[in-house]
């Protein structure tokens, strides 16, 4: 019988030695662990821990959602900071505001004393349909691996784990539990995989969740391919894997163990005690794959300080001052101005009198009635929050009167959008309607009719269709769900406290059949439990460009209240081969009226080449704060995989001896100047 021990023979262990190599403490452990004890650590305990091994010391790991604030239970008992949501902090198109976001939520994750977030969510957006858009950061493999390698690293910087999810091509909630995502390689290669890639090889990711559904034929938690070739024996990876909340329904034990899933939650199904116990009799996995699993798991316990003093971890804090300021620079970062004919933006306080307030968001606030009703397992529990219209009510207050009456008013403010309501924006169910609800349509349409100066303000996770109202309205803001702080945010934005500095990091298409998922039933949702990914490469803005069809707003766009000129773009050499580094430079100008914020965006074309690519790629970018009449050069450095494309002949990335163009712009529509360089292998 397996020795248990007190708690000072304990603490004489090796794998309680604080001052041994992490890989001599896991080994130490895991000689210990008994095979029941292993199979035990496989599955869940309830809904958010793992199971404790008493006789060793070994507690429940715990780990909680969500992406926009951590929250440990259901009904809102612990109130937690309620960040913007993912979509609204990718069109900020900051690391450092991801970077910061991921720091101050694991503070939050310690602080209720749990060990890892599952969180972030990086499917790319496929589809504006998806009922989880607004979880997810970009349409975009580049802008999405940037954010998503620096959201890791906040969040690791606190010994939290980051549980990188949905791996992978979970791009739609339409029958999740069982759909078939059929893709190329070369989509995975060049789309689908690089942020995932990029979270273990430079951020170092110590978790990733598997996805519910099928890849080409074999799902996620069962995917040897997926799991143990391309993550962990391709990529390096040192972390574990989990499956999402009874994501394993339709696997088999073996097939889990084999692929490489440490853990199954919430509870046991396919890797309970009996299960693991029967297969492994009946040699259907090693225990040297077993191990393996369950030295991963052991290892990211380490790895946030699950053995050590406590007082030497770093200290968790929740719904700080500090924190709910970030929450608020985040929506302010992220809301996106999209029209504004004439300047009618930014309002000004001291000669506005009367201003109507009108629409169904408005006062808009997360219900707070469970994680059904608001939106999934995203829902947060906040301290507080403002409503758009308490903002600007706080921002008036005693300076304009707010009133209902659109034709009374000077200027009228239409809050429009959606909501997490199962078939708009929430998990479990993709969107029943493109379109805005019909009432909201009207209700703008009359609006207008009052008052011919109508901003309408937007709050969405989604790309919404504008034809029947947008050439009638002077100005059109994105504001997404901004958080506990949303209110606030666009009232500074409004009235001008803050520029407007948000690009979209998705296409928003004039009709749903222009996106590249929609060209019939078989992309989106499926026929017969299959979709097939017939777009390939073709995604968001790259399937505009290639069709040449006018979208809504590009990929990349964002209007400001001043105005910025782009000039003397240079190339550091002409020709350039494997090895060499290419440094891009060129000035940006401020040539407007007050301080702002620029995106560059910089893409590369493959002007002539062998196989079929698409117009342009985004390859870099940079936030530039200028003030008035400021002037900066912004340099890029690019090399030879900057060029490169997947091919499927060789299964490797090539680059093609010809010329390239350079091109740098504020939205992938907006190119401002280019370049030719020539690459000769």
């Amino acid at each position: 019988m397996s020795k248990t021990y007190s708690e000072e023979e304990l603490s004489q262990l090796p794998f309680r030695d604080e001052s041994l190599e992490l890989e001599e403490r896991v080994k130490d452990l895991l000689s210990r662990l008994t095979l029941e004890e292993k199979f035990k650590l496989c599955s869940g305990r309830l809904m958010w821990n793992t199971k404790f091994i008493k006789r060793l010391g070994v507690k429940s790991f715990t780990m909680y959602d969500g992406p926009h604030g951590v929250r440990p239970d259901s009904m809102g008992k612990t109130k937690s900071t309620y960040f913007p949501s993912t979509i609204c902090r990718a069109a900020t198109w900051d690391p450092k505001l991801s970077y910061a976001f991921g720091k101050a939520i694991a503070e939050e994750v310690r602080e209720v004393g749990a060990h890892m977030l599952l969180a972030p969510g990086i499917n790319i957006q496929r589809t504006p349909m998806n009922g989880r858009t607004f979880e997810y950061q970009t349409e975009d493999p580049h802008l999405n691996k940037i954010l998503a390698v620096a959201t890791v690293k906040g969040i690791q910087s606190q010994k939290i784990a980051a549980c990188v999810k949905h791996y992978i091509c979970n791009n739609q909630e339409t029958n999740r539990l069982t759909v078939n995502s059929e893709v190329s390689e070369r989509a995975l290669q060049e789309i689908y995989l690089p942020a995932f890639k990029a979270t273990v090889q430079e951020a170092d990711a110590w978790s990733f969740m598997t996805c519910y559904n099928k890849v080409n034929g074999i799902y996620g938690s069962e995917n040897y391919n997926l799991l143990r070739e391309r993550l962990m024996e391709n990529w390096g990876f040192r972390g574990f894997t989990v499956s999402d909340w009874n994501g394993t329904a339709y696997t088999s034990t073996e097939g889990c163990v084999n692929a490489g899933l440490s853990l199954e939650m919430p509870t046991s199904k396919k890797l309970s005690k009996r299960n693991m116990r029967n297969a492994f009799q009946e040699g259907k996995f090693s225990e040297e794959t077993l191990n393996d699993n369950i030295t991963r798991l052991l290892r990211v316990m380490f790895l946030v300080g699950q053995f050590d003093d406590k007082s030497t971890l770093p200290s968790g804090n929740r719904n700080t001052p500090k924190h709910q300021a970030l929450a608020r620079k985040i929506a302010e970062n992220g809301i996106v101005l999209l029209k504004n004919s004439d300047a009618i933006l930014p309002l000004n306080i001291d000669k506005l009198k009367k201003l109507a307030i009108v629409g169904p968001n408005a006062d808009f606030k997360l219900v707070g009635g469970g994680i059904f009703s608001d939106g999934g397992s995203s829902a947060n529990f906040p301290p507080y929050e403002i409503s758009p219209l308490e903002g600007l009510k706080q921002k008036c207050k005693d300076r304009v009167e707010i009133i209902e009456t659109p034709s009374k008013a000077e200027v009228t403010i239409l809050f429009a959008g959606l909501n997490h309501e199962h078939g708009m924006d929430a998990e479990g169910e993709d969107r029943k309607s493109f379109n805005l609800p019909l009432e909201q349509i009207e209700l703008i349409k009359r609006t207008v009719k009052q008052n011919p100066k109508t901003i309408v303000v937007l709050i969405n996770g989604s790309p919404i269709p504008m034809n029947e109202w947008i050439d009638s309205v002077p100005s059109v803001v994105e504001a997404w769900y901004g958080g506990m702080e949303v209110g606030n945010a666009i009232a500074d934005i409004l009235f001008g406290d803050v520029n407007p500095s948000g690009k979209l990091p998705l296409t928003f298409p004039k009709k749903l059949s222009d996106s590249p998922a929609h060209n019939s039933e078989r992309t989106f949702p499926g026929v017969e439990e299959n979709v097939f990914y017939d777009e390939g490469i073709y995604v968001g803005y790259r399937y505009f460009d290639k069709e040449e069809m006018e979208p809504l707003f590009p990929f990349g766009y964002g209007l400001s209240y001043t105005t910025f000129k782009y000039e003397n773009l240079k190339l550091d050499k002409e020709k350039f081969s494997k090895d060499d580094i290419v440094t891009v430079s060129v000035d940006l100008v401020n040539t407007g009226s007050r301080s702002g914020a620029e995106i560059i965006q910089l893409y590369v074309q493959d002007i002539e080449c062998s196989t079929d690519r698409p117009p342009k790629e985004l390859k870099k970018f940079e936030k530039v704060k200028l003030e008035q009449n400021e002037r900066k050069t912004v340099e890029f450095n690019l090399t030879s995989g900057d060029f490169s494309f997947y091919d499927d002949s060789t299964h490797s990335w090539v680059v093609e001896s010809g010329t390239f163009n350079i091109l740098l712009g504020s939205s992938s529509r907006d190119i401002h100047l280019q370049k030719e360089i020539e690459y000769f292998d």
